[in-house]
């Protein structure tokens, strides 16, 4: 692996090097060369090797509430009973292997709770907690592949992600606090450097199917992305060369965190991803140059929010029309969970206007997270292209969360065009809408740093993840996708001048696409 120097999180020209290098052009698909082995396709699973395991309850009870209501919750304090059975249901309905699809040549493959880039699982969780009724105190790898927990350390080691988190108080007091970590070269195997990014989106659709399962549940949590990362890294004994942590997530409240045990070294055997792997250096560079390093520094960057007003908003506006919450599809969170996946082909038929309406509505109440301020704060700018919504002309859309409208910016047929800006897929032709996430890079960067960066890729990965739900919920389809980033910027222009494309997410009427789906249970195959 590549050493990397010490940089600080203040130097914010990594940040911007990292973007502009793993930008996505016409010229840069077709000229790269990336040619994917698959015979050394990373493992999905990480494996380790002797360590005491506990077996989760497969009667998992689904989440129970609406979806659209689950979807648009905004934190609670609520203390709410922890236990091994709550544990099961929130980790195998934010990261469990839900379904199994056998193609028509006979090849099997396992797909999870929440969608992920390539299906490719990078994602790692891991649980600190206090004792709970049926587990002890201690820090866990959850496995989704046989359902079950491993012990990586025993104790009550919450006190030290609160001081890793400078006393964040949803940390100190949470009874369990899942930690969610990338393994490098499990997406990097097919999206070399530019897998950064998708550690984000990644972890944030994950977080999404979360925190809308702890609202069904009522329970308190919130997103924590500023901490100290060598701490948390060494709690949960990664492999710093090969996996970080991204986020923490606080679950439940009222639960005090007493003085940590010391947390000494370790080293868990893990049983290799694949024959090799390949470095990507600008992934340890950008990983290295967004790190904090002191509870001050955490303070200060969990201090940097600033509310930005709405620009003005123009003539063309249209003002969303949601479904009135009585008439609510009556599709529980669990229901639609399960029935989620990532749409192959559209059908080329139009939404509503009030379908759109409410999912932009839903999806858009607010994160509880330590980067942002309260209830409908973001560090976003959402467009649209619309190819074919009732009630809504053709054409390119901001949607300003604040007044709850769309503002046209530019009327017209564009199914050509969100094609093209999709790299070329087929999907943003058939689309009925293709939502892109963009932020003001360089405000981000002044006021956080490259860490930042990082933050607001999370929140379009979780703000992507709430669409999902929200899309399924009204038996629609849904798919996120990569892009040309100049050329999305570029294309809602000059509204967009100066903002860099984050996430984008395609969503429609689904057309049945070839293979046979079997959902599973918890620990099935």
């Amino acid at each position: 692996m590549t050493a990397v120097g010490p940089i600080h999180n203040r130097d914010v020209e990594e940040a911007r090097n990292y973007h502009a290098a793993t930008k996505h052009s016409y010229w840069s698909v077709r000229l790269g060369g990336h040619v994917l082995d698959w015979t050394n396709k990373p493992h999905p699973y990480k494996v380790y090797s002797g360590l005491p395991v506990v077996a989760l309850p497969r009667d998992v009870t689904p989440p129970a509430m609406e979806t659209l209501e689950a979807v648009s919750a905004f934190g609670s304090n609520k203390p709410g009973p922890v236990d091994l059975h709550r544990l099961a249901q929130l980790l195998f309905f934010c990261a469990g292997l839900t379904k199994k699809k056998v193609y028509p040549g006979g090849e099997a493959q396992h797909f999870r709770a929440a969608s992920c880039t390539g299906a490719l699982y990078e994602i790692e969780i891991y649980t600190v907690c206090r004792d709970l009724p049926d587990l002890p105190a201690g820090v866990y790898h959850f496995s989704p592949v046989d359902f079950a927990l491993r012990r990586l350390r025993e104790g009550d080691f919450r006190g030290e992600l609160a001081r890793a988190t400078a006393d964040e108080a949803s940390i100190e007091g949470a009874p369990v606090i899942l930690a969610l970590t990338a393994i490098f070269w499990r997406n990097a195997w097919k999206y070399q450097a530019r897998a950064y990014r998708h550690f984000y989106w990644d972890s944030g659709t994950i977080v999404a199917n979360l925190l809308a399962a702890t609202a069904s549940a009522r329970l308190a949590s919130r997103v924590v992305a500023g901490f100290i990362d060598a701490r948390v890294d060494r709690l949960l004994g990664l492999d710093t060369e090969r996996e970080a942590s991204l986020c923490l997530v606080s679950i439940g409240a009222h639960s005090p965190a007493p003085e940590s045990p010391k947390v000494l070294p370790i080293a868990p055997k893990t049983v290799p991803l694949s024959k090799r792997e390949v470095d990507y250096p600008l992934i340890t560079q950008m990983r290295a140059a967004s790190m904090l390093a002191s509870e001050d520094e955490v303070r200060s960057w969990r201090s940097a929010f600033e509310s930005k007003p709405a620009p003005p908003s123009g003539e063309k506006l249209f003002p969303l029309n949601p479904i009135e919450r009585e008439r609510f599809p009556v599709q529980t969170l669990g229901e639609v969970i399960l029935r989620r996946g990532s749409t192959r082909r559209f059908a080329q038929l139009p939404i509503t206007f009030r379908q759109l309406s409410t999912i932009l509505e839903r999806s858009n109440c607010g994160i509880s997270a330590d980067f942002l301020g309260g209830s409908g704060t973001t560090l976003l700018h959402t467009y649209l292209i619309v190819n074919s919504v009732e009630d809504l002309p053709t054409g390119a859309f901001h949607y300003s969360c604040s007044q709850q409208s769309l503002r046209l910016l530019k009327e017209g047929a564009f199914r050509r065009e969100a094609g093209y800006l999709c790299l070329d897929q087929g999907l943003g032709i058939e689309a009925s809408v293709v939502v892109f996430f963009l932020a003001d890079l360089n405000q981000i960067l002044n006021r956080y740093g490259n860490r930042g960066y990082g933050a607001a890729q999370l929140e379009a990965g979780i703000v992507g993840g709430k669409m999902y739900l929200c899309v399924y919920a009204l038996g629609l389809g849904a798919t996120g996708t990569t892009f040309y980033d100049d050329d999305v910027t570029e294309f809602f222009s000059p509204h967009a001048q100066g903002k860099v494309a984050l996430f984008a997410l395609a969503l429609g009427r689904s057309a049945r696409a070839p293979g046979r789906v079997t959902r599973l249970r918890p620990g099935a195959d």
